[in-house]
């Protein structure tokens, strides 16, 4: 008989094992068990069938800095928004996607690692809360697809896809890029939690204001003030 997987670990490295454990108790981990010496320190957390290893060493590890780095779904959203915001952390509202219908959070642990939650129960939709600057940053990306279809160029479908991988079947609307340089096409909805999720992502516009005719038009000064 093959052999299966009859429990998984997810290790964080982290700068201060305390620091951190009392972070996660806000989501109802609690510390089972710890130990190590004055080098290195772990602490090992539990909630429910779930675990979570901490691992603090020193000198610390260096480790790569990833957009997201974990996902969690809570019972109750609300609870932990309050206890999270009590704490001094600063928590983001992400909106209420389809793997969360019940509301998404974004707020960074503190080894400055993204850390989003969801719940997975639904709300009535006049039971949401209200995103501030939500609705500023819809109107963006909706003006950028708006650009697109009147100028034309993009993909046939949405690049992005679904959490699982799933793919897309809505048009690509909207192009995004990122400081590393790379860019995708995505259609609203997805551009939106990509802007939400990935660190670094932006709307990359094409239009007539973008970075290259910025530049154009000072070297064309620097050029017309060298001929005089």
């Amino acid at each position: 008989m093959q052999s299966g997987v009859q429990a998984q670990v997810p290790v964080l490295y982290v700068a201060d094992a305390d620091a951190a454990r009392r972070f996660y108790e806000v989501f109802g981990y609690t510390e089972v068990r710890s130990g190590g010496d004055g080098d290195s320190r772990w602490s090992y957390l539990q909630c429910g069938e779930l675990t979570l290893l901490l691992a603090a060493v020193t000198p610390r590890l260096v480790t790569v800095e990833l957009p997201l780095l974990i996902y969690l779904y809570v019972d109750e959203l609300e609870p932990v928004v309050d206890h999270l915001t009590s704490a001094g952390y600063a928590v983001q509202r992400a909106g209420y996607p389809e793997h969360a219908p019940g509301g998404e959070c974004r707020v960074i642990d503190p080894d400055g690692n993204a850390v989003l939650f969801g719940q997975r129960r639904a709300v009535a939709a006049q039971d949401r809360v209200a995103q501030p600057g939500a609705e500023a940053r819809f109107s963006l990306i909706r003006e950028a697809a708006e650009a697109v279809s009147r100028r034309g160029g993009a993909p046939a479908r949405c690049q992005i896809g679904g959490p699982q991988g799933e793919p897309c079947g809505e048009p690509a609307e909207v192009k995004l890029a990122d400081s590393w340089g790379d860019t995708v096409w995505g259609c609203i909805a997805h551009a939106e939690e990509a802007l939400l999720t990935a660190r670094g992502a932006f709307l990359a516009s094409e239009d007539g204001l973008g970075l290259g005719p910025f530049l154009r038009a000072r070297q064309a000064q620097s050029d017309r003030a060298a001929q005089s």
